[in-house]
């Protein structure tokens, strides 16, 4: 044996002493929007998809190889989520923490199902996702997160009971996620007894919706339940505010960043929205929340979920004693895991089980339980 031969057999087994070697790792990968305008909640994912393979390797790893994570971006956008979705199927990679937009989730599925890949989005809320998956049988997409119909079950009565009375509004941006969560509220309501005034798609992306601002000001809406995102619903809000035009705002759960306040301005005060109890109380997420406080970050949002869905998706591997995808499933749906958000279980079609949600409301600058 040569001396050059000797010197990178040596660096080879130091690398695999350290946990470097690629047959030693699992990888995850997370996909989302790192970049874009909802890219926060791509920040969200990394963050927590990282410090959850962080405290496994920590803990042993899993099946004895350490949990590695590798970052995609989709920046919320449908095409460019089945291109990343491809990527990570040539990449060699079966495990996929992500999408988040449900409008990237849905067509990225198919590319994961047929690839044999278990995807497990921790903020895709479309039923779409999960319902199509399990009409072709396709087991290995999942979610570790509530699903729209189920919040708009619990929300249309809520509205119903406080704000039934009031001219009513239903605005959706015509994405998967906000035009499918705007649908479900407004049957909800509609079969509560409570029929909207004004029920209409706008185009997102835009900067000036004073348009929708002077529509919802001539018919008197005193209440808009909007389906979409942080960026436009801030910006109608701001807009309203310019006009001193005060209506009650309600949203589902994308408005969990702080950049919806810096969005919103003043607008944002009073402005309510539905998400998941918050774990950042609870004693499960204790270990959790002393990691991201030595980052420097802010668990808001969906970061947990994505924390927990990489749990969920190690402890899969280690009951199935495999890393197979379809075994990890199979696993995943017949007991339950520990996780930062307490234990979850699935449902056959692959949705986590009995999903709560609170109210919440953003006040001086910042968002929190609505007081009952």
């Amino acid at each position: 044996m040569n001396r050059g031969n000797a010197c990178q057999l040596s660096v080879l087994a130091l690398l695999a002493s350290m946990g470097f070697a690629r047959a030693e790792d699992v990888t995850i990968a997370v996909a989302g929007p790192m970049t874009g305008a909802v890219a926060s909640i791509g920040e969200q994912l990394k963050h927590g998809a990282e410090l959850a393979a962080q405290a496994i390797n920590k803990a042993g790893g899993v099946n004895g190889k350490n949990v590695k994570i590798a970052v995609y971006d989709d920046a919320c956008d449908p095409k460019q989520a089945v291109a990343i979705a491809n990527r990570i199927v040539s990449d060699g990679i079966k495990f996929v923490d992500g999408h988040a937009c449900s409008g990237s989730s849905i067509p990225a599925s198919e590319v994961y199902a047929e690839a044999d890949v278990l995807m497990m989005s921790p903020a895709s809320s479309n039923p779409a996702m999960t319902d199509k998956a399990a009409e072709q049988g396709w087991a290995t997409i999942m979610r570790l997160y509530g699903r729209d119909d189920a919040q708009g079950k619990f929300i249309g009565p809520w509205i119903k009971q406080n704000f039934g009375s009031k001219k009513i509004a239903i605005l959706h941006d015509k994405s998967a996620y906000g035009k499918g969560l705007a649908d479900v509220v407004r049957a909800s309501l509609n079969a509560a007894g409570v029929k909207e005034v004004l029920y209409e798609g706008i185009n997102a992306g835009e900067k000036d919706y004073t348009a929708v601002v002077n529509r919802l000001k001539s018919q008197g809406v005193e209440f808009v339940y909007f389906g979409g995102y942080h960026t436009e619903g801030g910006l109608i809000m701001r807009q309203a505010a310019d006009q001193n035009y005060k209506v009650q705002l309600m949203m589902g759960d994308s408005i969990a960043t702080p950049e919806f306040g810096a969005v919103a301005g003043p607008g944002a005060e009073g402005t309510l929205f539905t998400f998941p109890p918050d774990a950042r109380g609870s004693d499960t997420a204790k270990e959790a929340l002393a990691q991201f406080k030595q980052i420097g970050f802010e668990p808001e949002g969906f970061t947990l979920f994505s924390y927990a869905t990489v749990q969920a998706l190690a402890g899969g591997m280690a009951k199935a004693g495999s890393a197979d995808p379809k075994a990890v499933a199979k696993a995943l749906r017949s007991t339950n895991v520990d996780t930062v958000i307490g234990p979850v279980t699935f449902d056959q079609k692959g949705d986590i089980k009995d999903p709560k949600y609170d109210i919440n409301i953003w006040k001086g600058g910042t968002y929190g339980k609505l007081p009952q």
